[in-house]
């Protein structure tokens, strides 16, 4: 009964070539979820009362500005050295929030330029959507006009009615091919090209996005260059993971995701760049304006700057990658503490402000041990930070944790957020600012201590989220403690270059 309402014979949702490269957002009053939906006649009925207005806003850019959009990838390509017939491959790899939206993005402004550029993103099969996710995400597709009749005009709607009914299963992959990421099912996005085999995806890649957390990277990158061995060409790699990792042996050093890449795959660092800025990723693909910074070599960044921007993304290029992933690690660390504050204190924001200016100062400290003129805590370093500590998922999960809602037992991986990076980073930070080796003198007491001495936050984050000696509350004892210096003090000592330790970088004193 419902191929004949819902499939490809429906009368009214003849495919149309222009509607598979739009996204298809539109203005026009939302359908709330009825059940009845799932007869013909109200079928019928809502179909025959859709809209077929497309809001410009968010209509396919290449559509609106063809001409310069290829000029774009003209440019990119023959930067890359890409003949004519050869197009250019851009894949994403990992399909958490950020990542789907980035490749999203590019395949929403590229898309419609196949023979220049084929954009891919592979995440791993098998990972099956639950009931309650498929009712809601039910829910998500009735209300959005665009949505559904994207679906039926796809002949992929009675899927979602199967599964609202429990008569089938749903997995990741799946729906991620109709714009729908498991992390993020509010936000409907454009249509991807989903790839389930690793080597498939990354093999001939030109340019690969990293949109695994930091935690993961590593692995999937060693998994990735056993299909470059025979390689020619050397791909880009765009790192839009927020991490680290502590090397303790044989000597303490930072390990960033780009380093990681680098260390996984081969690839020389200069191909490798980090993507960071104030990015909420279902704000950004829903046209909210952001900015970013793409961080490495000249002659990557400044190219791929140019590639990315788009009317509401606007992206700067720098040359210090360093600062940036380092600060994009720190920032999740914080930003747990941050949500506990808010929730402990009833959003006050008097200590929601506190709480600001003495963990900035604590992350100023940390980047000037590893980095003689780091990037100043500006723009859009600021801002990232800003916006992460206000609404990121790691201040969510800080406040779900100070509320009770969520406990320290149910991990760091959370259903519909992802990971939650910021609990490994405590674990990292500390321990790698812990290293006797790394001693600094504390001018107040002068005396040698250990460099996380100095950064009393992240010492009681590391005593709640980790060997969990202290309660939640405990956050708040350390921010109210009376013997805290200014946080200016902290800084100036930061700026006097006493404490830059190149080593933890890998380079010579």
């Amino acid at each position: 009964m419902y191929s004949a309402i819902l499939g490809c014979q429906f009368p009214l949702i003849k495919p149309s070539p222009f509607f598979i490269f739009s996204t298809g957002y539109s203005s026009s009053t939302s359908l709330p979820y009825n059940p009845q939906i799932l007869s013909g006649s109200t079928m019928f009925a809502t179909t025959e009362s859709m809209s077929h207005t497309h809001n410009a806003h968010h209509s396919n850019p290449s559509l609106l500005n063809g001409i310069g959009l290829e000029n774009k990838v003209d440019e990119l390509r023959q930067l890359m050295g890409k003949v004519d017939g050869d197009p250019l491959r851009i894949v994403g790899v990992g399909a958490g929030a950020w990542g789907s939206v980035f490749t999203a993005m590019l395949q929403e402004a590229y898309g419609g330029l196949r023979d220049k550029v084929l954009i891919r993103i592979w995440r791993r099969p098998g990972r099956s959507v639950d009931r309650a996710t498929a009712e809601h995400l039910f829910e998500v597709i009735n209300s959005r006009e665009d949505v559904l009749r994207r679906l039926i005009r796809r002949c992929a709607y009675l899927k979602y009615v199967e599964a609202r009914l429990g008569d089938r299963i749903l997995y990741a992959d799946e729906i991620l091919k109709d714009g729908f990421c498991l992390n993020m099912i509010d936000t409907p996005l454009h249509p991807l090209k989903v790839v389930t085999n690793l080597q498939e995806a990354v093999w001939d890649a030109d340019i690969v996005i990293n949109g695994l957390p930091s935690t993961e990277t590593r692995q999937v990158f060693e998994e990735i260059s056993k299909y470059w061995n025979d390689r020619i060409t050397v791909p880009v790699i765009i790192s839009l993971a927020k991490g680290i990792e502590a090397e303790l042996s044989p000597q303490p050093r930072i390990i960033t995701p780009t380093l990681m890449v680098n260390r996984a795959t081969g690839v020389p660092i200069e191909n490798i760049l980090y993507l960071g800025g104030p990015n909420i990723a279902s704000e950004i693909y829903n046209k909210e304006y952001a900015n970013a910074r793409i961080c490495g070599a000249e002659k990557w960044r400044k190219p791929l700057a140019v590639f990315l921007r788009q009317p509401h993304f606007v992206v700067w290029d720098n040359g210090d990658l360093v600062t940036h992933e380092v600060m994009g690690g720190l920032k999740n660390v914080y930003a747990i503490g941050a949500g506990m504050v808010a929730a402990l204190t009833n959003e006050s924001a008097t200590s929601k402000s506190v709480y600001f200016a003495h963990c900035t100062s604590e992350m100023i400290f940390i980047t000037h041990l590893l980095a003689e003129e780091p990037e100043k805590l500006a723009g859009p370093l600021l801002a990232d930070t800003y916006v992460t500590l206000l609404k990121g998922r790691n201040a969510w999960y800080g406040q779900k944790l100070a509320k009770g809602e969520l406990s320290l037992e149910m991990g760091d991986s959370i259903k519909g957020k992802g990971m939650i990076q910021g609990v490994s980073a405590v674990k990292a930070f500390y321990e790698l600012l812990s290293q006797s080796s790394l001693n600094v003198l504390n001018p107040e007491e002068n005396k040698l201590v250990a460099p996380v001495e100095l950064c009393p936050i992240l010492k009681m984050l590391y005593r709640i989220l980790i060997v969990r000696e202290s309660p939640v509350e405990a956050i708040l004892q350390a921010l109210r403690d009376e013997t805290m210096n200014d946080p200016r003090d902290r800084i100036q000592i930061a700026q006097s270059h006493v404490f830059f330790r190149p080593s933890l970088l890998g380079q010579q004193n």
